[in-house]
């Protein structure tokens, strides 16, 4: 077994490292959330935790890992008798992204079950994670059906196992900690709230910090088992102190002061639920432990605030995560003398937020990274012709009617397009390729009823044999590459329209991410056409590019419209099971270059060539209109609609229209 690289070693990254000790203190709290770019200690403190964290009695031989003092009655291995169990480290149980349902939560033996009346179960991860951590690292980009079934796990303890009428139930709770990167995705409100605490992280920029991370990553790499050496006294004295909270955490007494401070910022901020408040008070009952008293101080308070609030309070994913530091201590000063705080913040213990130091800044298996070349910078347009205008603000976002992919793709897990899933309807029965998965009963029995005789059976029971089984086919939804092909030319420059093309990209963005799309973004002005985002799950950075986006110059229609295609054509390569949904904003008009209204022309048929569905989002305004966005809609084979016409409670029928034309 490789040796992790130690949690004190780490460097900086003190609310990390709190919220995960918090945690360690606490399970209760409910987790923690990291959230930050790539090469910032995420994944190395997560791993490095699970090391300090005390051993944990378990009933010896079962693999659910019952407590002896507490041994769970519906334990598929019981029953247990309670008494004196064995131990065992505590377990950090990693989640792959792509894992199946049948690896989350376990499988169970279909054929023997129906044939021999037997429950015979292999435990997931879910089981393995029971009383230990559930680690996901980019939590944001998992499939949408295992993140159903997390959550039904972390709401009642305890995950099912259903497969047509045989069910099995085991405990499972565990400390669920994410890893993600913004710039990847947002996650979904539900599990978003599940996470007690959030923590963003970012790379330092002192020169000096870095070149400690650098440092200790080099050590380390060099002599793992040394460098883990080195700093085993610290690591024990925070396993130590880890215990010691637990200890006093039930003599930790939060008192009507600190309960109305709670309550009154959880108010002042206005966040969904009492999840918040709850939270709050464990955090801050967790912080007053790790410090060694017994009270709960304002300061604590505080702290918690900025761990458990910042994640609840965004209503969208354009929403920038944090608090408004001076509103919370307005708050707090508000509500403050109201109850029986110690007086004295440097009482015993000193305060709660701060992790264990460590001599000089921390390292990571990954710190340090300098950012990419670009990362984060505006695009810079070429070719951006005469009268260049600033960026116009979008106008407020609406709803809008769907826009759908015709046809049954087999894409990623989503709720844009028909597609055939593991999850929904079922449409009919064939024969399993590798494991069973969802048996279709009735054709199983169909199979299996013509051989009963042939196979002497004599008893009420079907013999049923595993050629006999059937698996269920099913139809749901699935994500697609919603691609925005985006006219930025001075056509389109007058700020009052410029706002409404925007505010009506914005919208079809936070449709995109309601319905799990990937997002990509192309503009086009002046003499040239850029991929201004390439193709993501995360609608938010194609917002931040839509903001800032410049508006002058021609039209150059066509090299929009090919960029397009060879994106499509890129993505293809990367993604074959996605299908592709061209959302095309313009008033149609093609200038510069010979002949650029039959160029353009030839360009769209490139993507009715390749059955591509789309879109034409009509910007034309005025008394006088020529009507190019149509003609240009004919030539993609697609559908035409003017930004009155998008709006949810406008445009019933055009789905109808998209897949007319596309049939």
């Amino acid at each position: 077994m490789s040796t992790p690289f130690p949690f004190t070693a780490v460097v900086g990254q003190e609310d990390l490292r709190l919220a995960l000790l918090l945690n360690a203190v606490s399970p209760a709290v409910g987790g923690v959330l990291v959230r930050g770019e790539k090469g910032t200690a995420k994944s190395t403190a997560v791993r490095a935790l699970s090391v300090l964290l005390p051993e944990v009695a378990v009933v010896p031989g079962c693999r659910f890992s019952c407590d002896p003092a507490a041994p769970d009655p519906s334990c598929p291995d019981g029953p247990h008798e309670a008494g004196n169990g064995g131990m065992r480290p505590s377990r950090m149980v990693e989640l792959p992204v792509g894992a199946s349902e049948d690896r989350l939560v376990g499988a169970l033996d279909i054929e023997r079950a129906l044939a021999e009346g037997v429950k015979a179960f292999e435990p997931g991860l879910l089981a393995d994670a029971h009383r230990g951590i559930l680690y996901v690292d980019e939590v944001n980009l998992l499939h949408d059906h295992l993140v159903d079934l997390l959550l039904d796990a972390a709401a009642m303890g305890a995950s099912y196992v259903e497969r047509e009428g045989v069910s099995v139930r085991h405990a499972s709770k565990f400390l669920l900690v994410g890893t993600m990167n913004p710039e990847e995705g947002e996650l979904r409100p539900q599990l978003l709230d599940r996470f007690g605490l959030t923590v963003e992280v970012a790379a330092s920029r002192e020169p000096d910090q870095r070149v400690e991370v650098v440092r200790r990553r080099l050590a380390y790499d060099d002599d793992p088992a040394g460098f883990a050496a080195r700093w085993a006294d610290e690591e024990s004295a925070v396993r130590k102190r880890i215990v010691a909270a637990r200890e006093l955490l039930p003599s930790v007494r939060l008192g009507d002061g600190a309960l109305r401070q709670i309550a009154a910022t959880c108010a002042a901020f206005e966040v969904d639920g009492m999840r918040a408040d709850i939270v709050m008070a464990r955090t801050a009952t967790a912080l007053a432990a790790w410090a060694g008293r017994t009270d709960v101080l304002a300061e604590d308070v505080r702290q918690a605030a900025l761990l458990a609030l910042p994640h609840r309070r965004r209503r969208n994913p354009f929403d920038a995560p944090g608090l408004d530091e001076d509103k919370l201590d307005e708050t707090l000063e508000e509500f403050s003398g109201e109850g029986d705080e110690d007086p004295d913040p440097d009482g015993p213990g000193g305060g709660g937020g701060q992790p264990p130091s460590s001599d000089g800044p921390q390292a990571d298996g990954d710190s340090g990274a300098q950012p990419e070349a670009g990362d984060g910078g505006e695009p810079q347009p070429s070719g951006t012709g005469s009268g260049e205008q600033s960026a116009a603000r979008a106008s407020e976002p609406f709803r809008t009617k769907v826009l759908s992919v015709p046809g049954l793709g087999d894409g990623a897990a989503g709720r844009r397009s028909r597609a055939r899933t593991e999850h929904g309807r079922t449409t009919g029965a064939r024969r399993p390729r590798g494991a069973l998965t969802k048996l279709h009963l009735a054709a199983t029995v169909q199979a299996a009823a013509p051989h009963q005789r042939a196979r002497g059976r004599t008893g009420r029971g079907l013999v049923v044999r595993r050629d006999d089984l059937r698996q269920a086919t099913r139809e749901g939804r699935e994500g697609n590459l919603v691609l925005f092909v985006v006219d930025a030319s001075g056509s389109m420059a007058a700020r009052q329209r410029m706002s409404a093309v925007k505010g009506a990209v914005l919208s079809l963005l936070l449709d995109a991410y309601q319905r799990r799309d990937k997002v990509g973004l192309v503009t086009f002005r002046g003499s040239a056409a850029e991929v201004a985002l390439p193709p993501t799950s995360s609608v938010d950075a194609a917002a931040a590019r839509l903001e800032t986006l410049p508006t002058g110059g021609r039209t150059p229609l066509a090299a929009g419209l090919l960029r397009a295609h060879e994106v499509l054509r890129v993505e293809r390569l990367r993604d074959p099971a996605r299908r592709a949904l061209v959302v095309v904003v313009t008033d149609g008009r093609a200038t510069g270059g010979p002949e650029p209204v039959a160029l353009a022309g030839r360009a769209a048929r490139l993507f009715a060539a390749d059955g591509v569905a789309s879109v034409v989002v009509d910007c034309e305004s005025g008394p006088v209109r020529l009507g190019l966005a149509g003609q240009l809609a004919g030539e993609l084979d697609g559908t035409a609609v003017t930004l009155d016409e998008l709006r949810a409670d406008s445009i019933a029928g055009l789905v109808k229209d998209v897949q007319r034309r596309a049939a």
